[in-house]
């Protein structure tokens, strides 16, 4: 036996898509209903464990066996759940959902069926949700059904038979993926990388579940004091029915809306003209639907018994460049805090003392919200040590580029706003200091940084908020011009990437850039090669014209606008941030394997941040985790990079 294909179908009376696979599956209730399976390619046989057919003994020896490869489709599913009856270790599986968004392809396995063109008997069947609905999930108990939680096989034989179909047909329809990707193999450093992020995922990270309690009931105290306000000055009985406040909104303030989305209120909010008893009212709907209490929810069902939420991350979740994705909770999306005494925050929290919160914080809600990170601590006897790449992908377009002035402000005092507006205006850097009229001139700096890198021009600035910043319209486009004469080799790199694709895609003409940066293609696909010999891949690439007529490189891919599989274009700026943004993950996920060499424990990362948690008096420090991180890869040479951190015993926005 060389290969096992494996689809499970599974019971649990927890929410998979609420609390996650870990919370899942260690429910007490949970159960493998179906295990099918496919010896080398061949013959897909199935297994109903609910109606007590038990696995072979060869399958269960393949299951331990390093000479066997497993293969599922989101395999992090299979491996779990088969290592509550039996043992597998992660590193024996080969997870084709992986493999398809390594080659640029959708997650599902539906959508990967439709997206390569998969004939029908190839292809996911259909009535797969509804089936699992039935068979997977807990019931309401009716007269109808005998009062009864849950269906079992008996209760539908048809059904049950065609579930086992539509099992039997997820093996197929993997095998067929497996077969058609296997000349695009996935490196082995990115095999051991999504190892490394099965274990981060399966350790998990604490979380303060008093601090989750106490925020939830006074955000509950809250609710009811502001709901109660609002029925006060508005006479609605629901003043929390979008259509009954909007309406209500009309009639005091003559406007018509079509919305009371978070544009339209804060357009409303800040009407200088407005009625004060709408803009109160909707500072009411705006404090009550602030996102932090669904957090704290979500915090709380997905943690596990033993106080730990696992399964943050998600490998390869943004299949453009092979950067990690937010789960359950999503941690890359955490609301920043900027309260000082978060110790004194905290406390009062846990101790539900909703007086004295709103007395010293007033707004209770945003309270609640900067102390969400917060609520991630380590385990008892442990500290955080928490590290971030400083300006990471600033560092890695100016080294990709070769704009050498860039790289002396990162080998030296870093300062790069303060730079670039030295060089966007040709003043002194050391004028440009709190106290001098130059300083004003570090915003612009800040801006021009942020929005410009990858191609941007007034409509980036503006997106960025140099409007907010008090920036005028009319002089954006001075700043991107002042930024670009200041960069012209970032420029360069932008048209040079563009070209390099353009000609590959029209020619088949193969290109070599700095920096082991390559171009080439075959029938399926356009590749870029990475400096680290990752490569990106760009689906069905094309030919199309541009909103300027000129040549562009069209592919398929999950639009960045609709999230739908659909036919995209694509510039040298976008390619420049693909390739950035994929080079600073690449770096990132060497950071980690350092650590993890270093026997430090990863308990998860933010974009270019990891959170460590490591034993009192073990003797590691974050001086060590910060030299850890910032040892180049053999192909990052004269990459100046940087990190900083913190200790503590929770986790925060440093």
């Amino acid at each position: 036996m060389r290969t096992l294909h494996i689809d499970l179908e599974t019971y649990s009376s927890v929410d998979l898509k609420k609390a996650g696979l870990y919370r899942y599956v260690q429910s007490p209730d949970f159960q493998i209903l179906l295990f099918a399976y496919s010896v080398d390619g061949g013959t897909v046989d199935i297994i109903d464990c609910a109606c007590g057919e038990r696995v072979p003994e060869d399958i269960i020896q393949a299951l331990g066996d390093p000479t066997v490869e497993k293969v599922a489709h989101n395999a992090a599913f299979e491996i779990y759940c088969l290592n509550k009856p039996f043992c597998s270790p992660v590193g024996q599986w080969h997870c084709t959902m992986v493999h398809s968004l390594y080659c640029g392809l959708p997650a599902s396995l539906d959508a990967v069926g439709r997206a390569m063109g998969l004939p029908e008997d190839r292809r996911k069947m259909g009535v797969g949700k509804q089936l699992i609905r039935y068979f997977c999930t807990p019931c309401t108990p009716t007269a109808r059904n005998g009062g009864r939680t849950r269906n079992l096989p008996h209760h539908d034989r048809a059904r049950w038979q065609l579930f086992k179909d539509y099992c039997r047909q997820d093996v197929a329809t993997e095998m067929e993926v497996y077969r058609r990707l296997e000349g695009y193999p996935i490196p082995e450093g990115e095999r051991q990388n999504w190892i490394l992020d099965q274990h981060i995922n399966m350790a998990g990270v604490k979380m303060d579940m008093d601090l989750i309690g106490g925020a939830l009931e006074l955000h509950g105290r809250i609710s009811g004091e502001l709901s109660g306000r609002a029925r006060e000055l508005t006479g609605l009985d629901n003043p929390n029915s979008v259509a009954q406040l909007k309406r209500w909104v009309e009639e005091n303030s003559g406007m018509e809306l079509e919305s009371l989305d978070k544009a339209t209120v804060a357009e409303l909010l800040a009407d200088k003209d407005g009625e004060e008893l709408v803009k109160e009212v909707l500072k009411i709907r705006k404090e009550l639907g602030k996102t932090s209490v669904k957090k704290y929810e979500a915090m709380r069902a997905c943690a596990c018994d033993d106080g730990r939420i696992r399964g943050l991350l998600q490998f390869y979740g943004a299949s453009r460049t092979g950067r990690f994705a937010g789960r359950l909770v999503q941690v890359q999306n955490l609301p920043r805090n900027y309260i000082e005494d978060l110790d004194m925050a905290r406390g009062l929290v846990k101790a539900g003392q909703l007086d004295a919160v709103k007395a010293i914080y007033g707004d209770v809600p945003n309270l609640l919200s900067q102390l969400i990170r917060t609520a991630f601590v380590p385990g008892e006897g442990c500290r955080f040590i928490v590290a971030d790449f400083s300006a990471i992908e600033a560092r890695v377009l100016a080294w990709l580029a070769g704009e050498e002035w860039r790289l002396d402000v990162f080998r030296t005092h870093g300062k790069i706003y303060e730079a670039s507006a030295s060089a966007m205006f040709g003043v002194p850097i050391e004028r440009i200091a709190k106290g001098n009229p130059e300083y004003a001139l570090r915003g612009k700096g800040k801006v021009a940084e942020l929005a410009l890198g990858y191609q941007g021009g007034s409509r980036a600035l503006v997106s960025m908020g140099a409007l907010s910043m008090g920036l005028s319209e009319e002089e954006l486009p001075d700043i991107v011009s002042r930024w670009r004469k200041s960069n012209r080799r970032i420029q360069d790199f932008w048209y040079a990437v563009e070209n390099n694709a353009v000609d590959t895609v029209q020619y088949g003409t193969a290109h070599a850039m700095p920096k082991g940066i390559s171009f080439y293609r075959d029938r399926e696909y356009l590749f870029i090669r990475l400096p680290s010999g990752r490569e990106l891949f760009y689906y069905h690439p094309e030919l199309v014209a541009n909103a300027y007529g000129r040549n562009s490189v069209g592919f398929y891919g999950i639009s960045q606008a609709t999230k739908k599989w659909e036919r995209t274009e694509t510039y040298g700026g976008k390619l420049t941030e693909n390739i950035v943004q994929a080079v600073a993950r690449d770096l990132l996920c060497s950071a980690m394997m350092n650590l993890f060499r270093a026997g430090y424990a990863i308990r998860f990362h933010i974009h270019d941040e990891v959170i460590l948690e490591v034993p009192e008096g073990s003797g590691k420090s974050l001086d060590e985790a910060i030299r850890l991180m910032c040892a180049l890869p053999g192909w990052a040479e004269g990459l100046p990079l940087d990190a900083a951190g913190f200790e503590g015993h929770y986790y925060r926005k440093d």
